[in-house]
């Protein structure tokens, strides 16, 4: 459920009409609705209480790191999962405490590492050995010890696109499993090292919950053998990964999700249970709202073009993703409809958000919402075809907050510099540098 919808033929978020947002900020535009954010948080770690599961649920900033966003999630009292030193700044500017952000991913830096053990973050999840002693050095030149989880791999299909697949055996993240115990005794060895449990993350988007069960059979597996090793496993960090609607996906719901987990925690006693929701939260609470600039016909096509394009929302270009696309003026019940490949104006062939897509038909001028844009949509924008980012709107109730303003022409170009010596004026050169 979200809170875009149809009131009087025009489609609204909350309580504002989006033509109003449009006229206010141009397009295009990302919006997101609170009420959706509020809910679906809620929603998903209700599930969790109700199954008697004290979850402590730190949300994927990844999915999309603005700062309003996640102020909006801080407020319910939700943790952070960062996978770097910039996120984790974002995430304590929201207003998430320190003690309630886990730090991902397989590159953390020594700087990186050194920030996080400052601010007192709750635990690192360790994906290599080579990490594990990078770690370990920072940490006892700070005379502490870094709280650390070991990511294993567990070599299970997750069913899901390949490039948002992270628990097979050929992909980059995690310990192989079969390593995993000689390398957490290895970690027990380490003076800055203090284990306190073990992460899994199988992937992103799935939409069954079998992979899940898999993955976290096998762990509750390691987790009896490590403990019988005589490490002390408190933690269980499972990750993300449950999937949204985007058309005509039915992934399990919440509550169904909880109660597999509840199971397996049953067998796990005396540990904390971590979730690392992102795009669940996020992915339907969020639209991408765009103006038809022209519309062009070819002797097999029918192309929509539209003011927003990959640079804005690359997901259809890089997982061949699918979004559903809804005029901002209601059609009629019984409203013609027409073939079209929806485009937007970037150099590219893959700059293309659906093709073939039956809509009602358009006219230039008109606006569109392309849906469920609320995850991977904004964050992972860029100023390709020198285009500046675009704005990004929350609402709330019949209120409305630009939390990201459009960047104009000159601040996308104020980082950049010609070299003095194209430069015969001196005007447009950045600092000179010689070297030696």
């Amino acid at each position: 459920m979200d809170h875009f919808d149809y009131r009087d033929g025009r489609l609204f978020a909350e309580d504002v009409p989006l033509e109003t947002i449009a006229a206010d900020v141009g397009t295009p535009f990302y919006c997101y609705s609170t009420a959706t954010l509020e809910r679906h948080y809620k929603v998903f770690s209700g599930a969790f209480h109700d199954n008697g599961v004290e979850a402590m649920v730190c949300y994927s900033i990844k999915a999309n790191g603005n700062l309003g966003v996640v102020a909006t999630l801080a407020k319910l009292g939700a943790g952070a999962d960062v996978v770097s030193g910039g996120e984790l700044k974002r995430a304590m500017m929201a207003g998430i405490p320190a003690e309630r952000i886990v730090f991902s991913g397989v590159g953390k830096t020594r700087e990186e590492m050194a920030l996080a053990l400052e601010a007192g973050i709750h635990q690192f999840n360790v994906e290599s050995e080579a990490e594990l002693l990078a770690l370990d050095e920072v940490a006892r030149s700070r005379n502490t010890a870094a709280p650390i989880t070991l990511r294993v791999n567990p070599d299970v299909d997750a069913k899901t696109h390949a490039k948002i697949s992270t628990g097979l055996k050929e992909n980059k993240f995690g310990i192989p499993w079969d390593w995993a115990r000689e390398i957490y005794r290895k970690a027990a060895a380490l003076s800055g090292i203090r284990i306190v449990g073990v992460d899994v993350h199988i992937g992103s988007q799935l939409t069954e919950l079998s992979p899940f069960e898999a993955a976290f059979e096998r762990v509750t597996e390691l987790v009896q053998q490590l403990r019988e090793d005589g490490h002390f496993i408190e933690r269980l960090d499972l990750g993300g990964g449950l999937g949204i609607p985007y058309s005509a996906e039915m992934p399990p719901s919440p509550a169904e999700y909880a109660r597999m987990i509840a199971r397996m925690a049953n067998r796990m006693v005396g540990c904390q249970i971590i979730l690392e929701p992102g795009r669940l939260i996020v992915g339907n609470a969020g639209i991408l709202v765009s103006r038809v600039v022209y519309l062009k016909e070819s002797e097999h096509r029918s192309f929509v073009i539209l003011d927003a394009a990959m640079n804005d929302l690359i997901r259809p270009a890089l997982y061949d993703a699918v979004h559903k696309i809804v005029p901002l003026n209601e059609p009629a019940a019984d409203a013609t409809l027409k073939t079209y490949d929806v485009v937007g104006p970037v150099c590219e062939t893959t700059d293309t958000f659906a093709r073939d897509r039956e809509l009602p038909v358009l006219v230039q001028g008109d606006y569109v919402a392309i849906r469920s844009a609320g995850a991977y949509g904004a964050v992972l924008s860029s100023t390709y075809n020198a285009r500046p980012l675009v704005p990004e709107v929350l609402v709330k109730g019949d209120r409305y907050d630009t939390i990201r303003r459009r960047q104009s022409f000159e601040e996308m170009i104020e980082l950049e510099s010609i070299p003095s010596w194209l430069d015969e004026t001196g005007a447009l050169s950045g600092p000179k540098r010689r070297a030696g």
